[in-house]
């Protein structure tokens, strides 16, 4: 784990040079945290600069937040006043208190305090003591992450740090560095800011390199007076400001150092670090569907408070009207079932235990369980590439030559002809054909391009057999490790390996290639031209130290180098075959060189990089006029290996009806041969590339263009983007959601948060970030469901994700099973909860119309407890277990989840459909009891309270669809608790009444004629009108 900001490295080489731009920002190694929540009561309000003393963290001249994490929502003095707020901010639970406080008042009281505390005490304890449980486990997570040791250089020597313990100053052995075998330079690697895992080399400077290492803190404090001067901390990590000065070092005092070190200065901690100014702060996250339920409870609400009015009304206003309403309003209080936030509670924890224990998606965790069910109205998903899609593992797959193409299953003939272009001159005999010599030397020379042109570096390790300095000697192919800033790079090397011409040593002004037959090559590096993002190419001048040849070699894409090479009629086609087929094509070319024109071209380009007035442009020129009439040599398609099973998963998601959005800080070329080979564009489909745009005027043409486009994906870049949303934001989301994908490449952590903001306020719609690394914790907090991929790039994703995946693959069966069930049988379970109490309200107004409109209510004490607890809670809780298909059916027909985007499962139509329900049966029930009932007032009471426990636990068997043997079991034991609890409710019920055969025929009349429709229409809509997954269940 990589917990502090490095802006500073010390190798054998010395200190990294801080006036090189993006030096220090590329060789950050950070976790996404977020400071201490009493920063401003620290003295940590603004940002400044800073001059960092090295080993001197005592000589800070402000101060700087602590190095830690912090991924708790609360603290411990604010646990209890948050969770109580984040309950009580929404009307339901208001509601609530405001009707238990109301109990106070003896005007008021209708029963025992009991009635309407305990409930409103049950549902609070479960609230706290899940988020109790979540907070802990997140504070153990970051305690291990804030404990994890590391090594300090200090005047005492070297001593053991945890990382909450390390300051800005402070200076830090990196564990672990991949050191090449030039003095004076390291691989970095900046996953945690860009999500790129490919290794970047970087140089110290020059007057540090014989710092030591092994008596380091011997001499911190008499040889070693320097500083550096760093900028303020900010959100850009790309570019970083600072200097790097020497007040005395006194070189000639230092004993020897100790190779193979890399030692950083501690720059930022805390909350100034780039990638946690890039992370929004975790918010509390609400479901839409608890705020459709709380919608709906104010419905409820209203129709309570229209109710109490007209009772009185009816009174007409007599007496003390007013108190009458308020206790009108508390005798219909039960319209607004305090019980629905219990169990839609409960409903929660067991989805998400569901998931954690589902066999199929091992590994899975539910970090926050009150959003389960959004999981099933996911509209817009938006993943990022590296580390998600992708494996980002090169795997080289074609090298095409115009006439003759390689693939996977002939690399054995490129082998041999490259075995035979080192040993023709012994052992090819006189009959060998012209064209066979031919095809051997292109092979040839295609290979030793390949392995020519990069800025690839092998590194020798020891292996516990061989020690580091023996297999660089030797060039031991078990210890050596390539290491580059790109994995493509990489994978080109290491195929040119396997086919038999070895990189084995490289440093900055030399290489080495070893031949089939062991012999060394030796090649002079005489000039290097990096890849750009602007000039998508990159180019090398070698000289042939056994021949003296001085040869250009160049490799880019295809739409530059088409007009760099010579005229041929095959590369624009077969750049197009492969790219369609999801490869990375690069054209390779070469030019041979003279000495005098080499001489030529040094001395015009050091005049142009001596020039002060357009150097970069002069430089080019100069280049430029090398590129000319290059002898082309080769295609090379490498493949970015895709997560197992990443295509089926795009396709279930589409065909559900999500729409997917690759959002990634990779390149555009990359971006986009990810695209094509995951299939997240499909074959038929065009690509729209948005051109790079920096004004207004070049924003509208190209937004015009590509409004003439249809059913066309978008490529844009994160520069385009921002201009676009600067000036055209509406036009540029209403036409991105209109696309069957969009694909944004070079995207900063904080514009991916932004995108993830505008598509749900946009559309309104759910959105889910899907990713891996620090730089998509902020998406991932963002969207209405986060889910975090545990990958190379670390835990940082997962540890602030809501949900927790170990492969991409498992998001298919987390929305289309997981997230469709929570969603169905949440939206069952509530409405039946407010049907459950609307049946009771219905017979309490009932009622009460009968008996001259007074506020008395027909049942008291445990009775009106015990119905929504101990004698119904069990039936209706066990819906949870229901399920309309199985889950290999869910799977299978994805489009079975694309009506539930619509929100029907609970919507206002079949709320309306449970309240005339439930005012039928309430009715039914309660004028069947009047009319029934023989001469006693407790007799009303026992007919009503039977029959309506046997309708609620017959309609929760008519709601079932799929029976599982819990639900066969909480219905007999509801019955059975209700049977036994008679003995003991004598006060309510007369006990002989009940036994008698006069009971039996009146409640089974009355039960019968509340049910009996119900079932009718049922069983006439499923013939008639069947819902769509009922040709599956057969």
């Amino acid at each position: 784990m990589r917990l502090y900001e490095v802006c500073l490295m010390i190798t054998t080489a010395g200190f990294l040079d801080l006036r090189c731009a993006a030096v220090c920002r590329q060789c950050l190694f950070v976790l996404p945290s977020r400071c201490c929540p009493w920063s401003r009561c620290c003295g940590m309000g603004d940002f400044r600069p800073r001059t960092v003393w090295l080993g001197r963290p005592d000589k800070r001249e402000q101060r700087y937040p602590r190095n830690v994490i912090n991924n708790q929502k609360y603290n411990f003095f604010t646990f209890l006043p948050g969770v109580l707020f984040n309950q009580f901010k929404y009307f339901f639970n208001l509601y609530f208190l405001l009707l238990a406080c109301s109990q106070f008042v003896p005007e008021l009281r209708l029963g025992a305090l009991y009635t309407y505390w305990v409930p409103l005490g049950f549902v609070l304890i479960i609230t706290i003591v899940r988020e109790a449980v979540e907070e802990v486990r997140c504070f153990l997570r970051d305690k291990e992450v804030n404990s994890q040791i590391y090594s300090k250089l200090s005047p005492r020597g070297t001593v053991k740090v945890k990382s909450s313990g390390i300051q800005v100053g402070d200076l830090i052995i990196v564990e672990k560095p991949f050191l090449p075998d030039s003095p004076g330079s390291c691989f970095l690697r900046t996953d945690q800011l860009d999500g790129e895992t490919d290794w970047k080399l970087r140089l110290p400077v020059a007057c540090t390199q014989r710092l030591p290492t092994a008596r380091f803190g011997d001499c911190l404090s008499n040889s070693i007076r320097s500083f550096v001067y760093a900028e303020e901390p900010n959100i850009d990590i790309h570019n970083f400001v600072g200097t790097f000065t020497r007040v005395t070092l006194l070189l000639a005092e230092l004993p020897a150092f100790l190779p193979g070190t890399v030692v950083g200065v501690v720059i930022y901690t805390g909350k100034e670090l780039r990638s946690v100014m890039n992370t929004s702060k975790s918010r509390h996250k609400v479901g839409l569907f608890d705020l459709e339920v709380n919608c709906l409870t104010k419905i409820l609400f209203g129709a309570l408070v229209v109710v109490s009015l007209v009772m009185v009304a009816l009174q007409h206003f007599a007496g003390r009207w007013y108190l009458q309403i308020f206790r009108f309003l508390l005798l219909f209080s039960n319209i607004v079932p305090i019980s629905l936030r219990v169990n839609l509670d409960m409903g929660k924890m067991v989805f998400s235990w569901m998931i954690r224990r589902d066999s199929k998606i091992p590994g899975t965790v539910v970090r926050a369980s009150t959003i389960p069910e959004q999981l099933g109205r996911i509209s817009y998903l938006l993943t990022d590439k590296t580390g998600t899609l992708t494996q980002n593992e090169m795997v080289f797959r074609r090298l095409h030559l115009g006439t003759v193409a390689y693939g996977m299953d002939s690399m054995d003939e490129v082998q041999s002809h490259v075995f035979s272009a080192y040993t023709q001159v012994r052992d090819w005999a006189p009959a060998a054909t012209k064209v066979r010599k031919t095809i051997s030397s292109r092979v040839h020379e295609a290979v030793k391009a390949i392995a020519l042109v990069h800025n690839v570096t092998p590194v020798y390790e020891s292996n516990g057999v061989t020690d580091q300095a023996e297999a660089e000697q030797h060039y031991e192919d078990a210890c050596r490790v390539y290491q580059a800033s790109s994995p493509d790079e990489v994978s080109l090397v290491q195929w040119t390996e396997s086919v038999g011409l070895t990189l084995v040593g490289r440093d900055q002004s030399s290489m080495q290639l070893r031949t089939p037959t062991g012999q060394i090559l030796n090649f002079t590096i005489l000039q290097i031209f990096p890849f750009t993002y602007e000039s998508k190419r990159m180019g090398i001048i070698v000289r042939d130290e056994s021949t003296g040849e001085i040869t250009f070699y160049m490799k880019g894409a295809d739409v530059v180098m088409a007009g760099i090479v010579q005229y041929n009629d095959w590369l624009e086609e077969e750049c197009g075959n492969m790219a369609r087929e999801g490869l990375r094509v690069l054209v390779v070319a070469k030019k041979s060189l003279t000495e005098e024109q080499y001489q030529d071209f040094e001395a015009r380009y050091v005049q142009a990089k001596l020039s002060v007035h357009d150097r970069s442009l002069k430089v080019a020129t100069v280049i430029e006029s090398l590129e000319m009439e290059m002898e082309l040599l080769c295609l090379t398609g490498v493949e970015d290996q895709l997560q197992a099973d990443v295509r089926p998963t795009l396709e279930i998601l589409r065909n559900a009806g999500i729409k997917v959005w690759m959002l990634t800080g990779d390149k555009l070329e990359t971006a986009t041969c990810t695209a094509k080979n995951a299939h997240l564009v499909t074959r038929n489909q065009d690509i729209h590339i948005f051109r790079p745009v920096t004004t207004r005027g070049e924003a509208h043409l190209e937004l015009n263009a590509f409004r003439r486009k249809h059913d066309c994906a978008l490529v844009i870049s994160g520069d385009s983007l921002e201009v676009c949303l600067k000036f055209y934001e509406y036009e540029l989301m209403e036409l991105a959601c209109q696309c069957p994908a969009v694909v944004c490449c070079r995207c900063a952590p904080t514009q991916k948060a932004q995108i993830v903001r505008l598509l749900q306020e946009r559309t309104g719609k759910l959105t889910c970030a899907v990713g891996d690394g620090g730089n998509d914790v902020s998406m991932i907090q963002e969207a209405d469901c986060g889910v975090g991929v545990e990958g190379k790039e670390g835990k940082q994703a997962s540890l602030a994700a809501d949900f927790s995946v170990t492969q991409f693959k498992h998001l298919g069966r987390l929305l289309m099973v997981h997230g469709r069930n929570s969603y169905k049988r949440s939206a069952a379970l509530s409405q039946f909860v407010i049907h459950r109490s609307l049946c009771i309200s219905t017979m309490q107004a009932v009622f009460s119309s009968v008996f001259y409109f007074a506020s008395v209510p027909l049942y008291q004490g445990f009775l009106i407890i015990g119905y929504s607890t101990l004698y119904t809670m069990f039936p209706v809780f066990s819906l949870v277990l229901d399920k309309d298909v199985k889950s290999e059916v869910a799977m299978l027909y994805p489009e079975l989840y694309k009506d539930l985007l619509k929100g029907r499962p609970l919507s206002f139509k079949t709320f309306l459909i449970w309240v005339l329900i439930s005012i039928y049966q309430g009715s039914i029930i309660m004028y069947g009891a009047l009319l029934l009932f023989e001469s006693e007032f407790v007799h009303i009471v026992a007919i009503s309270f039977t029959s309506l426990i046997l309708t609620e636990l017959l309609m929760v068997a008519l709601t079932i669809q799929t029976w599982h043997w819990l639900m066969i079991v909480a219905e007999l034991l509801s019955l059975a608790c209700y049977i036994a609890s008679l003995v003991f409710l004598h006060e309510f019920i007369d006990i002989y009444f009940i036994a008698t055969l006069s009971f039996v025929w009146k409640v089974t009349a009355i039960t019968l004629v509340s049910c009996l429709p119900l079932y009718i229409l049922k069983y006439l809509r499923r013939r008639f009108s069947p819902p769509n997954y009922s040709k599956l269940t057969s």
